[in-house]
């Protein structure tokens, strides 16, 4: 189960919230867990984040966050029907 929230406006999300894992051994099994799907899907498979572990195992505070879309609140402010009229450098034309 994952502390979280999603912030929608006339449908579209424009920001989400957590709170992050604080176990270092369950964030670990996850890290492992993702490697294997990883594995089986023939994709990537990044390394384990062994500084983050062990900020974990040394007693790193809990923490949370918020990931705003500046992005879509100009899309939203200037009523673009997709989210590439309010880029600069849409991926197309990058």
């Amino acid at each position: 189960m994952a502390a979280r929230f999603e912030l929608y406006l006339d449908g579209v999300e424009l920001a989400n919230g957590f709170h992050e894992l604080s176990h270092a051994r369950e964030q670990r099994d996850r890290f492992l867990q993702d490697l294997e799907t990883r594995r089986s899907r023939g994709q990537i498979e990044p390394p384990i984040d062994e500084n983050l572990l062990a900020a974990l195992e040394a007693g790193l505070p809990d923490c949370a966050g918020v990931a705003l879309g500046f992005d879509r609140l100009v899309a939203l402010a200037l009523g673009a029907a997709r989210l590439s009229q309010a880029m600069t450098f849409p991926i197309d034309r990058a």
